[in-house]
């Protein structure tokens, strides 16, 4: 893991992207840009072939700065740090202290990959790339950005804590449509090391991504819950809601801290349904609340009845039914 630290003194687990990585990611970038760029050149050079010279110079000139610097910059800025390249090989550009990337910091890597990667054919920017402790070539070193790994295996990434059980189900109605990824990805860090940090550290960091998310969702935690736990909470309704379009409720009831866990019965209960609910799925006899449904009597088994005493010699029917018939597990009625 790298050592990006934010303002708060909080240890992003961020995993740089080294040379290979981003230099096939660039390629990608290269060939898509090169094939967008010449089908507009040809296109211009047939539009413009009645203009003079000077005309049709000019028009090249834009054509190049637009296409071939303007359009990785655009990219960059709108899609926070994830170009075409850079989306395929599971990659993204973050600022030093691991948020998303502006304009300005985009402007600068694209201003500075015209020199070290179109002008010097990539070599400046390999050379800065391998002498760099993380990678970084001459761009992000003056925008002040770092290029990371967004997917981790899975024996790398830590898992999440459950929020605390009396916050199960709490945010099932809150709208987290607005939330971007980059606020989740800081939320995730921050959970997932709380328990590193300085506690006066640590509560000031929760406040703010919670008033973030507040002011993201438009919905304030409930009165006297925690920051670190409406974080928690929140956090594990995205991941139910995620599991839910996934995987369905089956999907859901597996899920750790998720409503709905195993009950009484042992058995995986349904989203929102307590102790033995999952049973219900498997008899159907079962209501969402645990009891049994109206019109259902369980089955009662018979009283045992004493048979009386045969004769000596004398074959009782009892005896006789349980020597020719065969045991077919069913009681008949008394």
């Amino acid at each position: 893991m790298s050592d990006v630290v934010t303002g708060d003194a909080v240890v992003l687990g961020l995993q740089p992207a080294r040379l290979p990585s981003r230099a096939l990611a660039v390629l990608i970038d290269l060939v898509v840009v090169w094939a967008v760029y010449l089908l507009i050149t040809l296109g211009l050079a047939v539009a413009t072939a009645s203009l003079d010279e000077a005309a049709g110079t000019a028009v090249s000139i834009a054509s190049f700065l637009l296409i071939l610097v303007g359009a990785p910059i655009a990219v960059e800025t709108l899609s926070h740090g994830r170009s075409l390249g850079k989306l395929a090989c599971g990659l993204r550009v973050v600022r030093d202290d691991g948020g998303p990337i502006r304009f300005r910091h985009a402007l600068v890597r694209g201003a500075m990959g015209v020199v070290e990667i179109l002008m010097t054919f990539g070599v400046v920017a390999c050379v800065a790339s391998l002498v760099s402790e993380r990678g970084r070539r001459l761009g992000d070193v003056f925008a002040g950005t770092l290029v990371v790994r967004e997917r981790i295996p899975a024996a790398r990434a830590l898992a999440v804590p459950p929020p605390p059980p009396w916050l199960v189900g709490r945010f099932a109605g809150l709208d987290l449509s607005a939330v971007p990824e980059s606020l989740w990805l800081e939320i995730r860090q921050y959970l997932t090391r709380a328990r590193e940090l300085d506690p006066a550290v640590g509560r000031r960091l929760a406040e703010r991504l919670a008033d973030e998310l507040v002011a993201r969702t438009g919905t304030p935690p409930p009165p006297g819950v925690p920051a670190d736990a409406y974080l928690a909470g929140v956090v594990a309704e995205r991941q139910t809601r995620e599991a839910r379009r996934a995987f369905g409720s089956a999907g859901v009831a597996g899920m750790p801290g998720a409503v709905g866990m195993q009950g009484a019965t042992g058995m995986p209960g349904v989203v929102g349904v307590p102790g033995g609910a999952g049973a219900a799925a498997v008899s159907g006899a079962v209501g969402t609340s645990g009891m049994p449904a109206p019109g259902f009597a369980p089955p009662v088994a018979p009283a045992p009845v004493a048979a009386p005493a045969a004769a000596p010699g004398v074959v009782s029917p009892t005896d006789a039914q349980e020597t020719t018939a065969p045991a077919t597990g069913f009681a008949p009625p008394a």
